[in-house]
């Protein structure tokens, strides 16, 4: 039942291709991760530039604080914008910003982007299109607010899918939020919820210019595929651009797929010949002299401890790079490896099920129990989503317990009075070692959507630093700690019971939520 020899093709990317220069860190060290950087850029950075944050409230203030600061850019990209009193501040401190650069002397250097979901961030009448509209009207020249339309709505599909029901086809649901040189990556849109009681995970790349430099080129490559909005809240396409859903979807879908793999490929080869220059002007032979004067300048960088991978997920147009990354990463970990990964939406693929259930590393999964997922209480048929998650996660530990791995592969459920559970990534931890080496943070849920049908981005941090290991570690203790683990016991709990028709249609759905 393994689905080991169709991922082959999938899994090349472990041979090692590159040799790592003599000074890099044996195989056994953190940096065994390297091979990464075939697929990807390679950001080396210290690891005193890594915050990692721990609840919404933090992370809605940094937003603030990021905003008021910006001087060159604030490039924001997120699955919506909500509509309330916070997200109106968000707006306020946007406008405040820029009028602060207007009144600086000579031209404005501030440019505002902002990335959201075209059916996402048009939905109902208030919506995060009139939410941004004001700042088009007041600041044309500097603010670009690009909604994504997938492709794969379009023709009978658009016109007779309504409303909610047409974001399953597929979305922007990348989360990344740059202020200059900072980063914050996260899987939080922004929204109340995200600012005040939806756990989530953030983490903040402080003074990481490269790193800056790539999300704005990726944000500004699918803001050039995607509709501008218009200060009369209409929308159009760049000229000459090929149209998302009244265009030809090959030709739009190549041209997607090239705009954002020339982002990749070019910081990939900029990173390489810097990587390069440093390794050459490290050597003993290189000038005393150009070092001394790099170090009186105050240019010399420390040697970074920290590896920064962007991994990008585009299925729609051919970009599988998250993917064929994490399934490397569930195939190699070794016997004594431990993996956390955590979902706020437990679906995993096929592959992603066949690798954990089928390899020898240990699992701890945390997902949400039917009281904290987002779609609790709602109305209408959505209403019956946390019981399909309930099922869904109820057939994966029926398996578990099939194959006696129990021990091996172990299910926990976040629960928290009056908050929803909205986390995603992975941690990993080598054989014999108490702290992370490396975690996957950012949009994916590792479900059917994120690898088929969304636009995703997270990123792979490897450290070797034991400080940033450290905090890496207690975010996952953190929020382990709001869960118990599944037993038999739990789905025969009231609460656990799903209806059969529930049960009927799942399987026909599971791919669209």
């Amino acid at each position: 039942r393994s689905s080991w020899l169709l991922l082959a093709p999938l899994l090349t990317p472990p041979v090692p291709v590159i040799t790592a220069p003599p000074c890099s860190l044996c195989p056994e060290g953190a940096h065994r991760f390297q091979w990464i950087s075939n697929l990807v850029p390679e950001f080396g950075i210290s690891s005193s530039h890594v915050k990692v944050l721990s609840s919404p409230a933090e992370f809605y203030e940094l937003l603030k604080v990021q905003i008021k600061a910006a001087k060159q850019r604030v490039v924001m990209a997120s699955l919506y914008l909500g509509t309330g009193l916070l997200e109106q501040e968000l707006v306020y401190c946007l406008e405040e910003t820029l009028e602060k650069s207007l009144q600086a002397k000579g031209s404005p250097d501030l440019r505002v982007s902002i990335l959201l979901d075209y059916t996402r961030g048009s939905r109902g009448r208030k919506n995060s299109r009139t939410m941004l509209i004001p700042l088009l009207q007041r600041f044309p020249e500097q603010v670009r607010v690009s909604l994504f339309h997938t492709p794969n709505l379009r023709g009978l599909l658009r016109l007779l899918i309504p409303e909610r029901f047409n974001e399953t086809i597929g979305l922007q649901h990348i989360k990344v939020y740059l202020f200059d040189d900072n980063v914050i990556l996260s899987g939080a849109n922004l929204s109340d919820l995200y600012f005040t009681n939806r756990q989530d995970r953030y983490v903040l790349l402080r003074d990481s210019p490269e790193i800056a430099d790539f999300f704005t080129e990726l944000v500004d490559a699918i803001g050039d595929v995607s509709l501008q909005l218009q200060q009369d809240d209409t929308v159009q396409m760049m000229e000459g651009m090929v149209h998302p859903y009244q265009g030809d979807k090959v030709a739009y879908c190549e041209i997607a797929n090239r705009r954002v793999m020339e982002v990749i490929n070019s910081a990939r080869t900029r990173q390489e010949l810097l990587h390069a220059k440093t390794f050459h002007s490290n050597q003993p032979g290189s000038s005393i002299l150009s070092q001394q004067g790099s170090q009186a300048s105050g240019s010399l960088k420390p040697e970074p401890d920290t590896w920064i991978y962007p991994l990008i997920q585009m299925k729609p147009f051919g970009i599988q790079i998250d993917e064929m990354v994490t399934e490397t990463l569930l195939t190699e970990a070794e016997r004594g490896a431990r993996i956390y990964l955590t979902t706020g939406y437990f679906n995993l693929t096929q592959a992603y099920m066949d690798l954990i259930l089928g390899t020898r590393a240990e699992y701890r999964i945390l997902l949400a129990s039917p009281e904290v997922n987002g779609f609790f209480g709602a109305k209408g048929v959505a209403g019956a989503i946390p019981a399909a998650y309930v099922y869904i996660e109820q057939q994966f530990y029926s398996e578990v317990c099939y194959l006696q791995q129990q021990e091996r592969v172990q299910l926990q459920e976040y629960s928290r009075a009056g908050w929803t559970f909205h986390a995603k990534g992975l941690w990993l931890y080598l054989a014999g070692s108490d702290l992370p080496c490396l975690t996957l943070i950012g949009s994916p849920n590792f479900g059917y959507r994120s690898v088929h049908r969304d636009l995703e981005a997270q990123v792979a941090i490897v450290t070797e630093n034991k400080a940033l290991q450290q905090q890496l570690h207690q975010e996952q203790e953190q929020l382990y700690l709001c869960s118990g683990v599944v037993s038999t016991s739990t789905f025969e709990q009231p609460n656990r019971y799903v209806k059969l028709w529930v049960k009927l249609v799942t399987p026909l759905i599971k791919n669209f939520f």
